[in-house]
């Protein structure tokens, strides 16, 4: 069996599990991500991207759903330390990152040529 199938027959069999005892699906979803994020990442590295989702939520779902991403296609090769997640979420702030610039109006009271009348 190929590990789709496996995961499918995962989810089905789960699905039926929570309907009996009657969870909702939201609830399962939440459930889904915390074990597969409890798979691929250590302890030092679940600990950081918790800090970071209190802080910025925002890029701590999107690091949360990369990670998702990469382990359903099988591209990592074990757990992710906290360096490593640094690393992607370096990633991530560049892929992110918003360039800011400040323009200064300044309003034309007076012409420099004006104080030479007086």
């Amino acid at each position: 069996m190929a590990d789709d199938e496996l995961e499918a027959i995962r989810r089905q069999r789960m699905a039926e599990l929570q309907a009996k005892h009657g969870v909702s699906a939201e609830s399962r979803e939440t459930d889904m991500r915390n074990s597969i994020l409890a798979q691929v990442l250590d302890q030092s590295a679940r600990g950081r991207l918790s800090n970071l989702a209190l802080v910025k939520p925002e890029k701590a779902n999107a690091v949360e759903n990369y990670l998702i991403q990469m382990a359903r296609f099988g591209k990592l090769g074990g757990k992710i330390s906290e360096s490593g997640l640094i690393e992607i979420l370096e990633k991530v702030s560049q892929q992110t990152e918003k360039k800011t610039t400040v323009t200064f109006n300044r309003r034309r009271v007076m012409d420099s040529d004006d104080e030479d009348d007086y």
